[in-house]
Order: structure tokens, then sequence, then C-alpha cells
């Protein structure tokens, strides 16, 4: 009976995700032919009607999409990641003539420029169109797509904010047009590469040489990852690559963690209650999402301040919890106790007490609000 009960729940969770992929034939006028694409949506896209996502489009999608889609569904699922729409595209039996670039200044001519402005000018509008979407668009790509998505980095505005490329297989001048871009760039890019101590030589050792070229720029526009893997093949590269892409491109989307809260939070000279707002601030700005603060993040504030003992940043931590979260008594806790740690009892026992008649929020009862007022009041005997 367990056994069959364990089915079924395998059985559901995996109807559900399946339900969100749409596979879908995309007629391109630019291609002269219909192209299959494979658009997975987020869990809750059907309900949550507000809600828009990123995008992240995977090139060779008939065998790359699955390893990127699961990723992102399983990240965005522990709010790792931000919920993304993820497309990929099919390209079995036109690889070859989709990433096809001249000898002479390695650029994409014939069908390789009729595939970039089969992307550019018409993939990519059609899922603007079609589904809800943020200004925010990554793209992956493996071997010889890894090459083909820097053309629209190379853009005088790059297409794409986020670059995946696993062990490319770059164009004779590609290393060249990067150095000479990436130095340049006017918004945030993300560019992430790897390779493995197993994988083919000559891509390997381009890898390695592209790393230490982008290594030595300076930009404040650039966050560059390289990770050398040491025992995946060239064509297990993928499943160790695309976790470590995303966990890279999204870290600041993530939850305060230990680490962060060890060597940078309580080592802040300054308020840690404007990191807290500069670290939303930024995923705003490079994710085009208002992301509300999270109860983990607030959590980890207060317990700096309180270990800091400057509890004057109560007070701000508490504004802040206001507006985000009205309806609770997280904030009215945080000013409460602004009042309490910094000598005026009164006004913590009115501001506990206006705290009871909101909601309990983040582990913080009206019992333990209601407490901290009676025991102000017994002491002082207000």
């Amino acid at each position: 009976m367990k056994k069959t009960a364990l089915l079924f729940v395998l059985f559901f969770s995996a109807s559900i995700l399946y339900s969100q992929v749409i596979y879908h034939p995309l007629e391109s006028a630019k291609l002269g032919e219909t192209r299959e694409i494979k658009i997975q949506l987020p869990r809750g896209y059907d309900t949550n009607t507000d809600k828009s996502y990123p995008v992240i489009v995977v090139l060779d999608g008939d065998y790359m999409f699955e390893v990127v889609a699961g990723n992102v569904d399983y990240y965005s699922y522990w709010e790792d990641m931000p919920e993304s729409i993820v497309v990929g595209i099919n390209q079995v039996g036109s690889r070859s003539a989709d990433v096809y670039y001249s000898e002479q200044n390695s650029l994409p001519m014939d069908t390789g420029a009729t595939f970039y402005e089969f992307l550019s000018m018409e993939l990519l509008p059609y899922i603007n169109k079609t589904y809800r979407t943020v200004n925010f668009r990554a793209i992956v790509g493996h071997d010889r797509t890894a090459n083909f998505i820097n053309y629209f980095l190379l853009k005088e505005k790059p297409l794409f904010q986020a670059y995946v490329a696993v062990s490319p297989d770059l164009a004779p001048d590609m290393q060249r047009y990067l150095v000479d871009k990436l130095p340049k760039l006017e918004s945030y890019i993300f560019y992430y590469l790897a390779t493995s101590e197993n994988d083919i030589d000559r891509l390997k050792s381009e890898a390695v040489s592209l790393n230490a070229k982008i290594s030595g720029i300076e930009s404040n526009n650039l966050l560059f990852k390289f990770d050398m893997f040491d025992k995946a093949s060239h064509y297990a590269l993928p499943a160790h690559a695309i976790p470590n892409a995303l966990e890279d491109i999204f870290f600041v989307f993530q939850a305060i963690s230990k680490t962060e809260y060890t060597d940078t939070i309580l080592k802040l000279e300054g308020s840690p209650v404007i990191y807290l707002s500069e670290k939303y601030e930024t995923i705003k700005t490079l994710f085009d999402i208002d992301k509300p603060i999270l109860i983990n993040d607030f959590n980890a504030i207060e317990a700096a301040i309180n270990k800091s003992e400057k509890f004057e940043y109560l007070e701000e931590l508490g504004k802040i919890a206001r507006k985000q979260y009205p309806d609770t008594l997280l904030g009215n806790y945080y000013i409460a106790r602004f009042y309490e740690e910094t000598g005026s009892p009164k006004k913590a026992m009115k501001a506990y007490q206006n705290a009871f008649v909101l909601e309990e929020f983040g582990g913080i009862t009206k019992e333990e609000v209601l407490r901290r007022a009676d025991a102000i009041k017994a002491d002082f005997g207000y």
C-alpha cells in the first residue's frame, strides 16, 4: 500500500511538472520553416496572474532543455532563484547550419545569420508577447552553441543579461571580440564559463585561455565566474555546470546564508539595515523583480543588531518591516524593541500593545508581544 501511495505521489508530482511544459511549433519567416520549441512555465504561472518572469533561452534544446528546466524548477522552488520561463530550441538536424559563421571574420553568415535573426527578431518577441516577462534574459549554450551565444553579447546593447557557456567551441576571433567588448559594458552582465579536466583537450585549452583573459578585465559591470570540473566528460559537463551557473548568477537573490551573515554582515562598520535594503535594490536592478524581503533576512539583520548591540538600527528595520508586511506585527515588534533597548519603556509598552492586534508573523506571536508589554508594565508600574 505504501509503495502504491508513493508511486502515485511521484506520478502526480511528475504530471504537475510535465503539465507546465509546452511543445510548440513556431513558424519562422526568417528560417522559412517551422522550428520546434519547448517552453517550461513556472509552477504558479496560471494562478499568479499579476506576476512576470525572467526568460532563459536554451540552445541545443533537444538535449539541454531538460537539464536547465529541471534545475530552474528546483532552485526556484527553494527560492534560490526567481521563477523563470525556460525556452528550448530544437536544433536536431540544423545545428551546424544554425551556428555557421564566416571563416574570414568569425561572425554569423548565411544560415547562421538567419538563425541569429530568428532568435532575436522572432523567438524573443513571440515569448514577450505571449507570456508575462520581465527585462532579464539569460541564454545557455554547449560546445558550438556556447560560441554562438556570444554574438548577442557583442551587440552595442547586449540582448541577454546572462550568458552560460559550457565547454565552448570558440570561433577563431571570438576571444579577441570578447576581450574588446567586456571592458566597455554599460550595464550588468553575468558571464559563466565552464570546462573540465576531462573535456576535449582543444576546448579545455580554449576555455582556460579565455578565463585568463576575462579574469584580467577590470569592469564594474562584469560578473564573471569560471569553473574547472575534475571528472566530467564533454557531454556530461552541462549536468555539472548548469546548477553552478544558476547559483552564481542568482547569488544575490538567495536568502542571507550563514557565510554571508558571518563573513559580511557581522563585519559591517555601518548599518546592516542599509545592507539589507541595498541587497533587495540590487535584485530589482539586476533581475527587474520586486522581491519581498524574506523573513529569514529580517531575522539575520535582527540577529546582527543584537550581537553588535547597536539597537538604534532596530527603528529603521521596523519601518521597513511595516512597509513590507503592514498587516503583521513584525514592524511594531522591531520598533518596540528599539524603544525598549534605547531607554523609552513607556513607548515600547505601547508599541508592543499595538502589535497585539496585528497578524502573527515570522515566529513572533501575540503572546510574546503581550508578555513583553506586561513585563514593562510590571517593572515600571505603568
